[in-house]
Protein backbone atom coordinates (compact mmCIF):
# COMPACT_ATOMS: atom_id res chain seq x y z
CA UNK A 1 0.00 0.00 0.00
CA UNK A 2 2.91 2.28 1.15
CA UNK A 3 4.91 1.61 -3.00
CA UNK A 4 0.93 2.16 -4.65
CA UNK A 5 0.36 5.45 -2.78
CA UNK A 6 3.92 7.28 -3.75
CA UNK A 7 2.85 5.43 -6.99
CA UNK A 8 -0.16 7.41 -7.15
CA UNK A 9 1.45 10.88 -5.39
CA UNK A 10 4.31 10.68 -8.30
CA UNK A 11 1.96 10.95 -10.45
CA UNK A 12 -0.08 13.54 -9.58
CA UNK A 13 2.98 15.61 -9.27
CA UNK A 14 4.18 14.76 -12.99
CA UNK A 15 0.54 15.77 -14.07
CA UNK A 16 0.22 19.25 -12.57
CA UNK A 17 4.08 20.34 -13.46
CA UNK A 18 2.69 19.67 -17.15
CA UNK A 19 -0.88 21.45 -16.90
CA UNK A 20 0.28 23.86 -19.35
CA UNK A 21 0.53 21.27 -22.03
CA UNK A 22 -1.70 18.44 -21.64
CA UNK A 23 -0.72 16.59 -24.55
CA UNK A 24 2.87 16.47 -22.60
CA UNK A 25 1.27 15.48 -19.42
CA UNK A 26 -0.64 12.06 -20.78
CA UNK A 27 2.75 10.92 -22.43
CA UNK A 28 4.58 11.43 -19.14
CA UNK A 29 2.27 9.81 -17.17
CA UNK A 30 1.32 6.73 -18.91
CA UNK A 31 5.56 6.29 -19.75
CA UNK A 32 5.57 6.43 -15.58
CA UNK A 33 2.96 3.97 -15.47
CA UNK A 34 4.52 1.64 -17.58
CA UNK A 35 8.01 1.90 -15.96
CA UNK A 36 6.12 1.32 -12.48
CA UNK A 37 3.89 -1.50 -13.84
CA UNK A 38 7.30 -2.78 -15.30
CA UNK A 39 8.98 -2.79 -11.63
CA UNK A 40 5.29 -4.39 -9.88
CA UNK A 41 5.74 -7.41 -11.85
CA UNK A 42 9.61 -7.83 -11.38
CA UNK A 43 10.47 -6.91 -8.43
CA UNK A 44 11.47 -9.19 -5.86
CA UNK A 45 9.84 -10.06 -3.13
CA UNK A 46 11.26 -11.68 -0.37
CA UNK A 47 10.73 -13.52 3.21
CA UNK A 48 12.43 -11.22 5.82
CA UNK A 49 12.12 -7.42 6.76
CA UNK A 50 11.78 -7.99 10.01
CA UNK A 51 13.60 -4.55 11.02
CA UNK A 52 10.63 -2.83 8.54
CA UNK A 53 8.13 -4.84 10.61
CA UNK A 54 9.17 -3.75 13.77
CA UNK A 55 9.03 0.21 12.72
CA UNK A 56 5.66 -0.24 12.01
CA UNK A 57 4.24 -2.08 15.08
CA UNK A 58 6.92 -2.07 17.77
CA UNK A 59 9.44 -3.93 19.45
CA UNK A 60 12.48 -4.15 18.60
CA UNK A 61 14.16 -7.07 16.19
CA UNK A 62 15.55 -9.20 18.70
CA UNK A 63 11.89 -9.48 20.27
CA UNK A 64 10.15 -10.37 17.40
CA UNK A 65 9.52 -14.07 15.42
CA UNK A 66 10.59 -14.13 12.06
CA UNK A 67 8.18 -17.39 10.64
CA UNK A 68 8.41 -15.58 6.88
CA UNK A 69 11.75 -17.49 5.67
CA UNK A 70 11.38 -20.91 5.12
CA UNK A 71 14.74 -21.44 7.35
CA UNK A 72 15.41 -24.26 9.62
CA UNK A 73 15.01 -22.38 13.08
CA UNK A 74 17.11 -25.51 14.97
CA UNK A 75 20.79 -24.78 13.08
CA UNK A 76 23.55 -27.13 12.56
CA UNK A 77 25.60 -26.73 15.46
CA UNK A 78 28.46 -25.25 14.20
CA UNK A 79 31.29 -26.00 16.50
CA UNK A 80 34.54 -24.01 16.46
CA UNK A 81 36.12 -22.90 13.24
CA UNK A 82 39.98 -23.06 13.07
CA UNK A 83 41.62 -19.64 13.17
CA UNK A 84 43.21 -20.41 9.61
CA UNK A 85 39.66 -20.36 8.29
CA UNK A 86 39.49 -16.95 9.45
CA UNK A 87 43.00 -16.17 8.26
CA UNK A 88 43.82 -17.85 5.13
CA UNK A 89 42.48 -17.33 1.78
CA UNK A 90 40.57 -20.70 0.88
CA UNK A 91 43.07 -23.30 -0.56
CA UNK A 92 42.86 -26.06 -2.97
CA UNK A 93 42.48 -29.14 -0.01
CA UNK A 94 39.75 -27.12 1.51
CA UNK A 95 37.41 -26.74 -1.63
CA UNK A 96 38.05 -30.27 -2.41
CA UNK A 97 37.07 -31.69 0.87
CA UNK A 98 33.57 -29.69 0.90
CA UNK A 99 32.74 -30.98 -3.07
CA UNK A 100 33.83 -34.36 -1.64
CA UNK A 101 31.31 -34.29 0.90
CA UNK A 102 28.66 -32.58 -1.05
CA UNK A 103 29.06 -35.37 -3.51
CA UNK A 104 28.68 -37.80 -0.90
CA UNK A 105 25.45 -36.55 0.54
CA UNK A 106 23.99 -35.97 -2.48
CA UNK A 107 24.60 -38.83 -4.56
CA UNK A 108 26.19 -37.16 -7.38
CA UNK A 109 26.49 -38.84 -10.41
CA UNK A 110 29.94 -39.26 -11.66
CA UNK A 111 29.17 -37.57 -14.71
CA UNK A 112 28.41 -34.41 -13.24
CA UNK A 113 30.16 -31.48 -11.88
CA UNK A 114 29.81 -29.70 -8.61
CA UNK A 115 30.38 -25.97 -7.57
CA UNK A 116 30.15 -24.55 -4.19
CA UNK A 117 28.44 -21.15 -4.70
CA UNK A 118 27.89 -17.82 -2.29
CA UNK A 119 24.49 -19.15 -1.73
CA UNK A 120 21.72 -19.65 -4.36
CA UNK A 121 21.19 -17.01 -5.11
CA UNK A 122 23.97 -16.12 -7.08
CA UNK A 123 24.23 -19.05 -9.51
CA UNK A 124 20.30 -17.98 -10.12
CA UNK A 125 21.45 -14.38 -10.92
CA UNK A 126 24.12 -15.14 -13.30
CA UNK A 127 22.65 -18.78 -14.63
CA UNK A 128 20.49 -17.12 -17.53
CA UNK A 129 23.96 -15.72 -19.02
CA UNK A 130 25.15 -19.39 -19.39
CA UNK A 131 23.19 -19.05 -23.25
CA UNK A 132 21.78 -16.96 -25.82
CA UNK A 133 18.93 -15.35 -24.66
CA UNK A 134 15.85 -16.41 -25.85
CA UNK A 135 12.47 -17.91 -24.44
CA UNK A 136 12.26 -19.45 -20.86
CA UNK A 137 9.45 -20.83 -19.16
CA UNK A 138 9.35 -20.78 -15.45
CA UNK A 139 6.86 -23.07 -13.39
CA UNK A 140 4.69 -20.46 -11.52
CA UNK A 141 3.54 -19.35 -9.49
CA UNK A 142 6.94 -19.56 -7.95
CA UNK A 143 9.38 -16.90 -5.63
CA UNK A 144 10.40 -14.43 -8.84
CA UNK A 145 14.22 -14.23 -8.46
CA UNK A 146 14.54 -16.63 -11.37
CA UNK A 147 12.14 -14.86 -13.55
CA UNK A 148 13.86 -11.44 -12.72
CA UNK A 149 17.31 -12.68 -13.34
CA UNK A 150 16.09 -13.97 -16.92
CA UNK A 151 14.33 -10.94 -17.90
CA UNK A 152 17.35 -8.93 -16.30
CA UNK A 153 19.81 -11.03 -18.69
CA UNK A 154 17.11 -10.46 -21.67
CA UNK A 155 15.22 -13.31 -22.20
CA UNK A 156 11.43 -13.66 -22.71
CA UNK A 157 8.83 -15.51 -20.14
CA UNK A 158 6.63 -17.82 -22.45
CA UNK A 159 3.78 -19.90 -20.53
CA UNK A 160 4.39 -23.01 -23.61
CA UNK A 161 7.48 -25.22 -22.32
CA UNK A 162 7.36 -27.00 -25.77
CA UNK A 163 9.32 -23.16 -27.57
CA UNK A 164 11.10 -22.20 -24.50
CA UNK A 165 14.90 -22.85 -24.64
CA UNK A 166 15.16 -22.19 -20.86
CA UNK A 167 13.26 -24.01 -17.75
CA UNK A 168 13.35 -23.44 -14.51
CA UNK A 169 11.44 -25.94 -11.91
CA UNK A 170 11.44 -25.48 -8.49
CA UNK A 171 11.29 -28.74 -6.59
CA UNK A 172 9.38 -28.56 -4.16
CA UNK A 173 7.55 -25.41 -5.26
CA UNK A 174 7.60 -22.51 -2.71
CA UNK A 175 5.04 -21.19 -1.62
CA UNK A 176 3.05 -24.46 -2.73
CA UNK A 177 5.50 -27.60 -2.43
CA UNK A 178 4.49 -28.58 -5.99
CA UNK A 179 6.46 -31.28 -7.14
CA UNK A 180 8.32 -32.69 -10.44
CA UNK A 181 9.26 -34.95 -12.39
CA UNK A 182 11.84 -35.94 -15.04
CA UNK A 183 9.59 -36.10 -18.01
CA UNK A 184 8.58 -32.18 -16.93
CA UNK A 185 12.12 -31.02 -18.39
CA UNK A 186 11.97 -30.83 -21.57
CA UNK A 187 14.46 -27.35 -22.29
CA UNK A 188 17.91 -27.77 -23.58
CA UNK A 189 18.75 -26.01 -20.79
CA UNK A 190 16.97 -26.82 -17.37
CA UNK A 191 17.51 -25.44 -13.81
CA UNK A 192 16.19 -27.40 -10.96
CA UNK A 193 15.83 -25.34 -7.96
CA UNK A 194 16.62 -27.88 -4.86
CA UNK A 195 16.81 -25.35 -2.13
CA UNK A 196 14.25 -27.20 -0.55
CA UNK A 197 14.42 -30.49 -1.17
CA UNK A 198 17.01 -31.62 1.27
CA UNK A 199 14.35 -32.35 3.77
CA UNK A 200 12.67 -35.45 1.62
CA UNK A 201 15.85 -36.27 -0.46
CA UNK A 202 14.19 -39.23 -1.52
CA UNK A 203 12.42 -36.66 -4.11
CA UNK A 204 14.92 -34.99 -5.38
CA UNK A 205 16.17 -34.94 -9.25
CA UNK A 206 19.54 -35.52 -9.23
CA UNK A 207 20.03 -38.14 -11.03
CA UNK A 208 19.15 -35.69 -13.88
CA UNK A 209 22.32 -33.89 -12.94
CA UNK A 210 24.54 -35.39 -15.61
CA UNK A 211 21.94 -34.64 -18.59
CA UNK A 212 23.31 -32.39 -20.60
CA UNK A 213 21.81 -29.00 -19.85
CA UNK A 214 20.71 -29.33 -16.77
CA UNK A 215 21.88 -27.28 -13.97
CA UNK A 216 21.00 -28.79 -10.23
CA UNK A 217 21.06 -26.00 -7.15
CA UNK A 218 21.40 -26.83 -3.43
CA UNK A 219 20.93 -24.27 -0.75
CA UNK A 220 22.84 -24.69 2.50
CA UNK A 221 21.16 -22.12 4.77
CA UNK A 222 17.75 -23.41 4.75
CA UNK A 223 17.56 -26.92 6.01
CA UNK A 224 21.05 -26.41 8.32
CA UNK A 225 19.44 -23.56 9.61
CA UNK A 226 22.43 -21.13 8.44
CA UNK A 227 21.45 -18.32 5.90
CA UNK A 228 24.24 -16.50 7.32
CA UNK A 229 26.67 -18.72 5.76
CA UNK A 230 25.99 -17.73 2.48
CA UNK A 231 27.14 -21.40 0.87
CA UNK A 232 24.81 -23.06 -1.82
CA UNK A 233 25.81 -25.55 -4.38
CA UNK A 234 25.47 -26.37 -8.06
CA UNK A 235 25.24 -29.42 -9.68
CA UNK A 236 25.23 -30.76 -13.69
CA UNK A 237 26.31 -30.70 -16.76
CA UNK A 238 30.31 -29.91 -16.36
CA UNK A 239 30.68 -27.17 -19.36
CA UNK A 240 27.80 -25.10 -17.73
CA UNK A 241 29.81 -25.09 -14.24
CA UNK A 242 33.08 -24.52 -16.07
CA UNK A 243 31.27 -20.99 -16.79
CA UNK A 244 29.68 -20.55 -14.05
CA UNK A 245 33.27 -21.06 -11.95
CA UNK A 246 34.65 -18.40 -14.33
CA UNK A 247 32.09 -15.78 -13.67
CA UNK A 248 32.04 -16.35 -9.76
CA UNK A 249 36.35 -16.10 -10.14
CA UNK A 250 38.47 -16.91 -7.14
CA UNK A 251 37.49 -17.57 -4.09
CA UNK A 252 33.51 -17.42 -3.89
CA UNK A 253 33.29 -19.32 -0.67
CA UNK A 254 34.41 -18.13 2.74
CA UNK A 255 36.77 -20.31 4.40
CA UNK A 256 34.67 -20.72 7.72
CA UNK A 257 31.59 -21.15 4.94
CA UNK A 258 34.18 -24.25 3.66
CA UNK A 259 34.79 -25.57 6.79
CA UNK A 260 31.17 -25.41 8.45
CA UNK A 261 29.81 -26.93 5.25
CA UNK A 262 32.35 -29.92 4.61
CA UNK A 263 31.25 -31.18 8.96
CA UNK A 264 27.95 -30.74 8.32
CA UNK A 265 27.74 -32.34 5.08
CA UNK A 266 29.63 -35.71 6.63
CA UNK A 267 26.79 -35.55 9.62
CA UNK A 268 24.02 -37.68 8.03
CA UNK A 269 22.60 -38.44 11.69
CA UNK A 270 22.25 -34.59 12.40
CA UNK A 271 19.61 -34.54 9.33
CA UNK A 272 17.91 -37.39 9.39
CA UNK A 273 16.89 -36.66 12.95
CA UNK A 274 16.01 -33.11 11.84
CA UNK A 275 13.72 -34.44 9.29
CA UNK A 276 11.84 -36.32 11.40
CA UNK A 277 11.74 -32.97 13.79
CA UNK A 278 10.65 -30.61 11.00
CA UNK A 279 8.06 -33.18 9.96
CA UNK A 280 6.27 -33.40 13.27
CA UNK A 281 6.60 -28.97 13.78
CA UNK A 282 5.04 -29.00 10.50
CA UNK A 283 2.35 -31.20 10.84
CA UNK A 284 1.71 -28.99 14.42
CA UNK A 285 1.54 -26.29 12.76
CA UNK A 286 -1.18 -27.15 10.37
CA UNK A 287 -3.22 -28.15 13.13
CA UNK A 288 -2.88 -24.80 14.96
CA UNK A 289 -3.31 -22.69 12.18
CA UNK A 290 -6.55 -25.10 10.88
CA UNK A 291 -8.14 -24.52 13.59
CA UNK A 292 -8.16 -20.62 13.36
CA UNK A 293 -9.85 -21.09 10.28
CA UNK A 294 -7.40 -21.30 7.95
CA UNK A 295 -7.11 -24.17 5.20
CA UNK A 296 -3.60 -26.06 4.80
CA UNK A 297 -2.65 -26.06 1.35
CA UNK A 298 0.69 -27.82 0.89
CA UNK A 299 4.54 -26.43 1.49
CA UNK A 300 7.52 -28.15 2.74
CA UNK A 301 8.62 -29.05 6.15
CA UNK A 302 10.29 -25.98 6.20
CA UNK A 303 7.09 -23.80 5.65
CA UNK A 304 3.35 -24.02 5.64
CA UNK A 305 0.92 -22.39 3.13
CA UNK A 306 -2.36 -21.72 4.19
CA UNK A 307 -5.27 -20.04 2.11
CA UNK A 308 -7.17 -17.36 4.34
CA UNK A 309 -10.04 -14.93 3.93
CA UNK A 310 -7.45 -11.63 3.41
CA UNK A 311 -3.84 -12.83 4.21
CA UNK A 312 -2.40 -8.98 4.57
CA UNK A 313 -5.14 -8.60 7.21
CA UNK A 314 -3.62 -11.79 8.64
CA UNK A 315 -0.09 -10.78 8.59
CA UNK A 316 -1.51 -7.88 10.73
CA UNK A 317 -3.17 -9.43 13.53
CA UNK A 318 0.23 -11.60 13.76
CA UNK A 319 2.32 -8.29 13.66
CA UNK A 320 0.70 -6.93 16.52
CA UNK A 321 2.02 -9.69 18.21
CA UNK A 322 5.48 -9.46 17.08
CA UNK A 323 5.39 -12.60 14.51
CA UNK A 324 6.21 -12.03 10.98
CA UNK A 325 4.75 -14.01 7.97
CA UNK A 326 4.66 -13.75 4.60
CA UNK A 327 2.14 -12.55 2.25
CA UNK A 328 2.28 -12.72 -2.20
CA UNK A 329 1.76 -10.23 -4.14
CA UNK A 330 0.07 -12.41 -6.51
CA UNK A 331 -2.50 -13.89 -4.41
CA UNK A 332 -4.06 -11.85 -1.35
CA UNK A 333 -5.40 -15.15 -0.13
CA UNK A 334 -2.08 -17.04 0.38
CA UNK A 335 -0.54 -16.64 3.58
CA UNK A 336 3.06 -18.75 4.62
CA UNK A 337 4.25 -19.33 7.99
CA UNK A 338 7.81 -20.68 8.60
CA UNK A 339 8.00 -23.37 11.89
CA UNK A 340 8.75 -21.46 15.44
CA UNK A 341 11.88 -22.36 17.44
CA UNK A 342 11.26 -24.60 20.01
CA UNK A 343 11.42 -21.58 22.48
CA UNK A 344 8.94 -19.69 20.51
CA UNK A 345 5.76 -21.77 20.27
CA UNK A 346 3.69 -20.25 22.98
CA UNK A 347 4.14 -16.77 21.70
CA UNK A 348 2.73 -18.17 18.58
CA UNK A 349 -0.37 -20.79 19.74
CA UNK A 350 -0.85 -17.64 21.76
CA UNK A 351 -1.35 -15.42 18.99
CA UNK A 352 -3.61 -17.74 17.01
CA UNK A 353 -5.51 -18.29 20.48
Amino acid sequence: MVILSAYNQLLIVMQNSALSNPEKSAVLSQQFRNRVDHLFKTIQDHGGGVDKAAAEFGGNRANWIDLSTGINPVPYPVGDISPDAWHALPDHAAQSGLLRAARAFWRVPEGAAILATPGASAPIAIAPRLAKARSVHIAAPTYNEHAAAFKAAGWRMTPHIAEAHAQVVVHPNNPDGRMFTSDDLQAPLRIIDESFCDVMPEASLMDQADVSGTLVLKSFGKFWGLAGVRLGFVIGDPLLIAQLDQMLGPWPVSGPALEIGARALTDPEWAAQTRIRLATDAARLDRLVQNAGAMPLGGTTLFRLFEVPDATEWQTRLARHHIWSRVFPYNPRWLRLGLPAPDQWDRVEGAFA
